[in-house]
This record gives C-alpha cells, sequence and structure tokens, in this order.
C-alpha cells in the first residue's frame, strides 16, 4: 500500500472504531460480535480473545489496528497462523479432532446448513486424516499449512468477510469505455427488439403526422390532439394483439420468431401501456386548451366543454368529453395498479382485477371515437375468438388435483390429472383456475412436469402473493380435509403404482445403480434400481420406511360404511376435499381445477440450441424441470448399452426436434432447504447419464448456495475444505446427495461463462429464469461474451 492508501485506511478503521467502542475508547466482547455481525458466537469470541493481546477482556485501538493489519495486509503466512489459533481452542499449538469438530459445527451454523451428527462426524474425520499426515492424532501448524496449499483458491484471498465494514470504500476508478448500450454485442444480442422498436416507433410518426396534416384548420392544439388521438386508435388495439398469447404461441413455430421479439411480448405490451398513457395525457391536455381557446370566441364556458354535451362534441348525442375524462381516469388507473410495486407487493388480485377493464376502455373508445371500430374489428375478432377457444379448452373434460406436497420456503407442488387431449412443449405455461381458492381468478404458472409424462401435470407454486398464500394455508390447515373418509391402503396402492407408471416411462432405458432416497416428513421412500437397467417387477412397490409421527399430525380416517370409493360407487369424485395423507405435507386429494393453455415461452429454443445454459434462481428452476426431464428423455433415446458388459455411452445423433450438444445447468439457492424441490428429480438425471460419453458429460449441474460463506473466508474454510474432501470420497455432495458439490455463495459469472465459452460446444444460449435484477447481470455478461440471452416472463 502507499502512504495515501495506508493513512486513509487508518482514518477509516479509527472513525469505525470511535462508533463502536463509545466513550470508553474500548471494545467489549459483546460490541464486538455486533460489529461484525458474526452468527455463531464461537468464531466471536475466539476472534476477541485473539485480538485482546493484553487479555483485559476488551479491545483497544491499537489491539484492532495490530490484528487488522495482519488480517487484511499481512502476508499469508501470517493469515495462516490466525486461522491456526482460532482452530487450537486450548492453545496446545495443536488441533485434535475434538477441537476440530466444535470448529466444524460452528461453520456450519455460520453458514446456516444442517446436517446429522454423524455426517458431522464424518466431515471432521475427513478433514482430520486428510491434515494428519504423520498420523500423530493431531495436527500442527506446519500440517494444516501443507494441507491448505491443496486448495489455491482459498489462498488468493484468505480474510475475515464480516469485517469488511473495517474496509475504507474503494475509489471508484473511472475508466473510459463505450455505454453498454452502444456496444457492437448489445446491438446483437437485442436486434430483434430493437428493429421492433424502431418499426413501432417509425409507425406512431406516421399516423400522428398523417393526422396533423389533416387538420391544419383547427389550429395547433387541435392538430396536437387529432394526431395523438390517431395514435391511440392504433396502440389500443395494438397492446391487445400483444397479449393473444394462443396465436402468439403458434407464431413461435414459424419463421417470425426469427424477425420479431415474440420472447418479450410482455415487455412491449407495458411499453404499449406507457404509450397510450402518454398520448392520452397529451390528447387531453391539448383538447382542454383547445377548449379554453373556443371559449373566448363562442357561447359555451370551459366545463360545459369538459362535462356536459350542450356542445355537441362526439358522434354520439356529444359525448366525446364526458367518455375521454372517463378514459383517462380508468387509463390512469390502469396503469398504476399495473405498477411493479402493486404487483411485486402481494397485491395480483389488484393488478388482476383493474386490468379486466379494458372492457370498458374499449367500450367507451367506441363511444368516444367514430372511426375506433375500424382499427378495432379484426383484431377483436381475433381477440374474441382467442377468448372462447381458451374457455372452451378450459371447461373441456374433468380436471381434479390428485395430489399435493407441501415443499420448503412454502411452496405448493400440485399434481393435476392430465387429460388426453392436453399437448405441451418443455418449459411451457399455464392459467389454472381453482373454484375452492377463488372462483374467477386465473394465476399462470410454469408446467414442472416433462411432456412425456403422460399421465399427469406438474405445477410448483411459491407463496408470494394473496391467491398463492391461500393455495398454500387451505392444504396445511387439517380441518379443511377432514370431511372425507377414505380406504388409506387403497389410495398409498393406488399412488405407488402411478409412481411406477410414471417412472417407467421416463427411466425405461435407465443404466444405473444405487439409491435414491427422498425425505418426505414422515416417511423415506427408497426406490433401487437394476445393475442391468431395468426396474423391479411392479409388484415389488417402494418400500416405505415410516418414521415417528410428528406431534400434531393425525392417524388414518375411518373408511365410508360400505366400504367403497366414491367412483366405485358410481359418484363423481368430490371437488373439495382431501382422500388421504401421507404424512404432514404430503396428501391425496380430488379437487376441481381448470385449466389454460398451453402457452409457449422462450424456453422452447432449448433443444434447437446447440449449447443451452439454464439458470434458475430459487423457483425459478420450475421451467428448467420439463426441460431436463424432456432432454434426457431424448437422451435416453439415443443411449446405448453394450451386451456383454454394463458400458454405456450416448451416440452423438442430431435429430430434427434436438440439436443440443451440451446442457449446462446453474441453480441458486438462498438456503439449503430449497434444493429439496427438486433433488430427487436432479439425483436421477444424474444416475442416468452414462460417465464415459464421446464428447464428455451430456449435462453439467452447478449448484449455487448464497447463504454459505465463501471459501477464502477464515469462518468457512475449513468446512468447505471437508465437504470437498468428502464429496471426493464418497462421490456425493453432503448438503444436497448429488454427485455435483454445492459452491458456497454466488458465482461468479465471468469465470463461469468463460468456461463455457472455452468448451466450444457450438452457439452458447443462456436461458434464466428468476429475479429481474440477477436477469440485468447475466444479460450483461452475456453481450460481453457474445451468447444469446432469453428470459422467462409472464
Amino acid at each position: 500500500m502507499s502512504v495515501d492508501e495506508d493513512s486513509r485506511w487508518l482514518d477509516w478503521v479509527t472513525k469505525q472504531f470511535e462508533s463502536v467502542a463509545g466513550d470508553d475508547k474500548e471494545i467489549d466482547l459483546l460490541e464486538f460480535k455486533t460489529a461484525l455481525k458474526v452468527k455463531e458466537s464461537f468464531f466471536a469470541e475466539r476472534f476477541f480473545a485473539l485480538f485482546d493481546s493484553d487479555g483485559s477482556s476488551s479491545i483497544s485501538l491499537d489491539e484492532l489496528l495490530r490484528a487488522l493489519d495482519l488480517l487484511i495486509h499481512g502476508s499469508q503466512t501470517d493469515k495462516l497462523r490466525f486461522l491456526f489459533q482460532v482452530y487450537d481452542v486450548d492453545g496446545s499449538g495443536s488441533i485434535d479432532p475434538d477441537e476440530l469438530r466444535t470448529v466444524l459445527k460452528s461453520c456450519l451454523r455460520e453458514s446456516a446448513i444442517s446436517l446429522p451428527e454423524e455426517k458431522l462426524d464424518d466431515l471432521t474425520l475427513a478433514l482430520f486424516e486428510s491434515a494428519d499426515k504423520d498420523n500423530s492424532g493431531s495436527i500442527t501448524f506446519e500440517e494444516l499449512k501443507e494441507e491448505l496449499e491443496n486448495f489455491p483458491e482459498v489462498m488468493e484471498n484468505l480474510t475475515i468477510s464480516a469485517a469488511n465494514w473495517l474496509k475504507p470504500p474503494e475509489e471508484e476508478q473511472r475508466r473510459r469505455r463505450a455505454p453498454r448500450y452502444l456496444t457492437r454485442a448489445y446491438w446483437l444480442n437485442n436486434s430483434r427488439k430493437l428493429f421492433f422498436l424502431c418499426l413501432y416507433s417509425f409507425i406512431n410518426l406516421l399516423l400522428f403526422f398523417t393526422a396533423l396534416m389533416q387538420h391544419t384548420e383547427g389550429g395547433g392544439w387541435f392538430m396536437l390532439a387529432k394526431g395523438c388521438g390517431q395514435c391511440l386508435n392504433f396502440n389500443c388495439t395494438f397492446i391487445m394483439v400483444l397479449m393473444l398469447r394462443r396465436f402468439l404461441t403458434w407464431l413461435r413455430a414459424t419463421w417470425v420468431v426469427k424477425v420479431l421479439p415474440l420472447d418479450q411480448n410482455i415487455l412491449l405490451h407495458q411499453i404499449v401501456g406507457y404509450a397510450i398513457l402518454c398520448f392520452t395525457l397529451v390528447h387531453t391536455t391539448a383538447h382542454i386548451f383547445n377548449f379554453a381557446r373556443l371559449t373566448r370566441a363562442g357561447r359555451y364556458r370551459l366545463w360545459e366543454y369538459l362535462l356536459t354535451t350542450r356542445p355537441g362534441i362526439g358522434w354520439v348525442r356529444g359525448t366525446a368529453s364526458l367518455t375521454g375524462l372517463l378514459l383517462q381516469l380508468v387509463i390512469g388507473l390502469m396503469v398504476l395498479c399495473s405498477s411493479t410495486f402493486v404487483r411485486r407487493s402481494g397485491h395480483f388480485e389488484v393488478f388482476y382485477w383493474s386490468h379486466l377493464s379494458y372492457v370498458w376502455v374499449w367500450s367507451l373508445l367506441m363511444v368516444h371515437c367514430a372511426n375506433f371500430w375500424k382499427w378495432f374489428v379484426v383484431p377483436g375478432l381475433i381477440f374474441l375468438l382467442e377468448k372462447t377457444v381458451g374457455l372452451a379448452v378450459s371447461r373441456m373434460g374433468g380436471l381434479y388435483i390428485v395430489e399435493v406436497n407441501l415443499l420448503p420456503s412454502k411452496v405448493t407442488h400440485l399434481v393435476i390429472r392430465r387429460p388426453q387431449f392436453f399437448q405441451f412443449k418443455p418449459g411451457d405455461y399455464v392459467y389454472i383456475n381453482i373454484p375452492t381458492i377463488a372462483k374467477y381468478e386465473w394465476h399462470p404458472f410454469t408446467i414442472s412436469s416433462a411432456p412425456e409424462q403422460s399421465e399427469s401435470l406438474w405445477l410448483h407454486i411459491r407463496s408470494m402473493g394473496q391467491w398463492t398464500n391461500r393455495l398454500y394455508e387451505y392444504f396445511r390447515n387439517p380441518e379443511n380435509q377432514d370431511q372425507v373418509k377414505t380406504k388409506r391402503l387403497t389410495a398409498s396402492l393406488r399412488t405407488r403404482r402411478q409412481m411406477l407408471k410414471n417412472q417407467d416411462e421416463l427411466f425405461s432405458f435407465t443404466n444405473c445403480g444405487g439409491t435414491v432416497a427422498s425425505n418426505e416428513d414422515d416417511a423415506v421412500e427408497l426406490m433401487m434400481y437394476r445393475h442391468n437397467g431395468t426396474r423391479p417387477d411392479r409388484d415389488q412397490v417402494p418400500v416405505r420406511i415410516p418414521l415417528p409421527p410428528k406431534s400434531g399430525s393425525q392417524g388414518p380416517t375411518e373408511p365410508p360404511a360400505d366400504g367403497l370409493e366414491p367412483a366405485e360407487r358410481g359418484e363423481a369424485p368430490p371437488p373439495k376435499e382431501v382422500l388421504a395423507k401421507f404424512g404432514e405435507n404430503h396428501r391425496l386429494c380430488n379437487i376441481k381445477c381448470y385449466v389454460d393453455g398451453p402457452y409457449g415461452t422462450p424456453t422452447r429454443q432449448i433443444l434447437t440450441s446447440e449449447h443451452a445454459v439454464l439458470i434458475g434462481a430459487g423457483i425459478g428452476i420450475t421451467p428448467f424441470a420439463s426441460i431436463l426431464q424432456s432432454i434426457m428423455y431424448r437422451y435416453r433415446m439415443r443411449k446405448q448399452n453394450c451386451p456383454s458388459c454394463s458400458y454405456s455411452w450416448c451416440e452423438n445423433i442430431k435429430d430434427s426436434e434436438m440439436k443440443l450438444r451440451k446442457v449446462d445447468f446453474i441453480w441458486i439457492n438462498r438456503d439449503q432447504k430449497s434444493f429439496e424441490w427438486f433433488v430427487s428429480l436432479l439425483t436421477k438425471l444424474e444416475m442416468d447419464q452414462a460417465d464415459q460419453e464421446p464428447e464428455g458429460r451430456f449435462l453439467e449441474m452447478h449448484m449455487y448456495m448464497t447463504s454459505a460463506l465463501g471459501k477464502n473466508d477464515m469462518k468457512a474454510i475449513g468446512l468447505q475444505m471437508a465437504l470437498d474432501l468428502l464429496a471426493k470420497k464418497e462421490e456425493r455432495d453432503s448438503i444436497t446427495g448429488l454427485r455435483t458439490r454445492t459452491q458456497p455463495g454466488r458465482p461468479d459469472w465471468g469465470k463461469v461463462f468463460q468456461k463455457v465459452s472455452q468448451e466450444n460446444k457450438g452457439k452458447v444460449h443462456v436461458f434464466y429464469c428468476g429475479s429481474t435484477a440477477l436477469a440485468k447481470v447475466i444479460k450483461a455478461e452475456c453481450e460481453h461474451f457474445n451468447f444469446n440471452f432469453y428470459k422467462e416472463n409472464f
């Protein structure tokens, strides 16, 4: 560091110290823990003891500066010495297994990771046996240093992340570079959207100036009002075209998708909506000023022009002014209720019901403008036809939710009996209406099952608003399901046979060995797979090992008096009742629902890509669950097995529907429990993939847990080393149970995409589903590497 930088750092630390220490100029343990924001008291106490060099039970400014100078500016050996002292709890000069176990247990808590005590013992032994080179029963400083040298990425930047508050803010280095919107990569990656916006702007300008020149006799304000009015005629019908979901889904299968940004129809719909608001404001304002001009030369006052029909303006009994003001009010409310802060703050119903006022807007426009019907008639008929078809399809056949699983983080997994006529593509979404929850509300959700799964549809729904919370609470609340009595064993056998049938369809070509275990709260279901790739006999149903029931869980219900199922008695399935329970969070049911769709998304282009990178953040994995299952089903069709040995491989065959050569799947979760949503599915996909392939592994998974501390943090380095060693030994990750190692923290997108680019598997297409903030970061990196970027939109 230079003299100026050192002086700046000293001033910053002194300022921070004074803000924490207060009047006594000393920091005690409680103040120290609060300042460093350390979750686990073990590390706070160990750091405090090492900082407190004089043993006074408080830290002075000089002691703090000496310790921080070592951690921030010290050599690797100095930092390693400090780390060794943290782990050496009793100060004996060596680390024994019990001390290491205590440290690793605190590391788990600091990273919000929960593991059984037996797994903690395994982690401790794995790290201890690897570091104890001389088998002396303890780890010395030299042995720890030698072990850490096997992890060079850790040694690059070993520090305490919680001490960042003691680092001065870095001065921004202003680098001269072109704005992102002026780069060649941005224009290439957004060419269709930019072409559309240019075409859209040209049409509006053409309409505006044409109307302007046709009404020169009325004065400037009148000309301006007419120009905006003509643009409103176009935009108020075009905004409808952008929401013809069934029509746009059909267009996605044509050449039009290569010219127009059909995947961004929601964004374009919003742009047109804001344009309508702007044109409406200018149109109304121009008319008001024109009326003010007319009042000086006419017999009517301004309020009469605006609020009465006396001036006779308009083709329906002079109602143009009144309908215009009503339109201004309704359109303003629609835009306000469509704002992000309304839709994302748990008030989706406000957005939903206010948006239905488009019917009133079109009706008022018919009365307000004599020529609007000419613009509306063709798009309106298409819109009416699409709504009629959608209503007919959604009401055709009886759809029932037959199973519900309540997953961590308030995610509701619905299993719907799939009708025979329902065909969809991987990644498509549907609108669902459940009268039991809300009779008139329809909400869009991605289908998480594969098209090849012919018997059922899966939906995974995260509770984020009023409707989704009501759905989750309906199934979580036991009194909603106590009215129906049924045979528990009969329902259990029916469900198991259905599961076997679905797995036969998806995994009939599986060649794997081992066990898939999925924890379902009150039972652990083990599904064994034979080594020769065949399934067990149907009579060999999965073995369910009951666990002790949870407190408050209910026992099996009594059967009906006649001992028959409703279907056996010729009765329709009860629409609102749960038929059986498997643990507190797994239920069988027959609940009436309606489904409208399917509708296409950008993910339909995955199969035609050469190298696809799928990125899901949290519940954003949902569309990729369907896609991964479908991709691996097609992959199995190309899989070959040697008849004389267990060797298997996948032929590099490209068909008309699937051109994929490589798939990278990246799943980012905040906490450990979120991985439980789809971990059983991902396990099956790993098991089904051949280890030896001509061009390397077809599917690679990358898991990230953002709540876990990074490998270069002193509070996590031991844990991450132990997890790496145990994963290498067991060939399985301790956090998820997958073969893929779960990485702590957030992805370094520069490094991730650099690795993808170096694989040279063809043109890279990145598909993302998740938060908008992360989408902007990933999109910017895609432009840097010249990758195509697609974001899931509803």
